[in-house]
């Protein structure tokens, strides 16, 4: 039995009794994508549907936004474009979703993001974007030799360019973006270099996701794993899986955020917005983080497929863990069903005793669910495989969230850290 065992709380509760909200990760393209980046746990997803490039087709975007909307019971409901790559489906598709989104609105406020990877980025793009008010998320994980590491296009080319002329032309055209930056093996030790070159591509919102990924070779003519093919990203309970090469140490993964911490800190608060902080600041103030993988429990950020299936989370997309199907049944119902509730709260049931009694359950929550893998000194399983980098960044952040909570309780900005910051040098 885990640290919490069958625990239900006041918010379980709440949350099965209170007004439907939820966020669910649109992905019209499934995982087709033009690019081939190693750590993409995505692309293996094809085989669950054949192997077949998906497409949404128009009747299921229509099927699917009516349904979203109605779903929900919130005043503030937001199309989160994902993929694969979701731009492959070309601009018209987009322009019906918005067409479609304002004849079902109602009294409701329609928002809008597309995480992209930037390649196929044009002027004509950039114009929808902005008199659309979409949100643009770009991926790009750092400088040209870090991003053209793991992230190539379907001929083994590197990416990098490419992405630096779709983000120069979203700046030009004045289209709200933020980024996405994988921390893999590329990136360890280079933290801080890597927060100042997303600084002057002009980033004020960075977001940081730690790669870390199972995979299994394929047989060499030999019968044995051929390391030099590309292997496939499976579950870590697949047999013979194991760890990606291109997986982040545990270690340097919380250098790697202690490092731009140190400078943000001393520097940028206020100015620059990096989620990892602003999850620990949240909860340092007994507020929800922000961040799904930070959150004590799960089951509101869940993905819709290119044929209507639903999964719990984008990183359970696998036959067992689908919820049904948006064409027969009812998004709602599937939302906010025991299995799906069950799903959820299991991300802290599971826990193993150790997490119960850290002392920074309360900012790290165990982390995401797919990295739970380990097993702790006392044998049980469900350790998350970066714990050791996690905790060494909330010792390290704690006397400076404390004074930024300080600052907020007295109704000032956290921005005042700053001085404060620079003195315990």
């Amino acid at each position: 039995m885990g640290g919490f065992g069958n625990l239900y709380t006041l918010e379980d509760a709440a949350r099965l009794s209170g007004p439907a909200a939820f966020n669910i990760m649109i992905k019209p393209a499934g995982s087709l994508c033009n690019l081939d980046c190693s750590y993409c746990y995505y692309l293996d997803k094809a085989d669950i549907y054949g192997g077949r490039e998906p497409r949404m087709s128009l009747g299921m975007l229509e099927d699917y936004i009516r349904k979203y909307i109605e779903a929900n019971d919130v005043k503030d409901v937001t199309f989160n474009w994902h993929g694969g790559e979701p731009m492959v489906m070309g601009l018209d598709f987009y322009r019906k979703a918005v067409e479609l989104e304002l004849k079902y609105a109602g009294n409701k406020n329609i928002h809008n993001t597309i995480q992209t990877n930037g390649t196929l980025m044009t002027y004509e793009w950039a114009d929808f974007f902005r008199n659309n008010g979409f949100l643009v998320g770009i991926s790009v994980d750092g400088p040209k030799d870090i991003h053209d590491r793991f992230r190539k296009d379907k001929g083994g080319a590197p990416t990098f360019d490419k992405v630096m002329k779709g983000l120069e032309i979203l700046y030009r055209h004045g289209v709200q973006y933020n980024t996405m930056t994988t921390i893999s093996r590329a990136g360890e030790g280079r933290g801080l270099e890597v927060y100042n070159f997303l600084k002057s591509v002009g980033s004020h919102y960075m977001q940081f996701m730690p790669v870390v990924e199972h995979v299994v070779y394929p047989a060499g003519p030999s019968g044995r794993p051929d390391k030099k093919a590309r292997p496939h990203i499976v579950s870590p309970s697949e047999k013979d899986a194991c760890i990606a090469p291109w997986s982040v140490n545990a270690i340097a993964y919380g250098k790697y955020l202690c490092q731009i911490f140190d400078h943000w800190v001393r520097n940028d608060v206020g100015r620059y917005f990096v989620g990892h902080f602003d999850a620990a600041l949240a909860c340092w103030c007994g507020l929800p983080p922000g961040i799904c993988v930070f959150a004590e429990t799960c089951g509101g950020n869940s993905v819709i497929e290119h044929n209507g299936d639903l999964y719990p989370c984008d990183h359970f997309v696998y036959p067992e863990y689908c919820l049904g199907n948006v064409s027969g049944d009812s998004l709602r119902e599937m939302m906010t069903s025991q299995r799906q509730f069950e799903f959820g709260i299991s991300k802290r049931n599971s826990l193993p005793k150790k997490c119960s009694v850290c002392k920074w359950y309360f900012a790290c929550h165990g982390e995401c669910p797919k990295h739970r893998f380990n097993r702790t000194e006392a044998g049980e399983t469900g350790l998350n495989v970066l714990c050791e980098g996690l905790s060494m960044f909330y010792s390290h952040v704690a006397p400076y969230m404390d004074k930024m909570k300080e600052l907020l309780c007295n109704e000032q900005p956290p921005a005042g850290v700053i001085p404060w910051a620079r003195m315990r040098r």
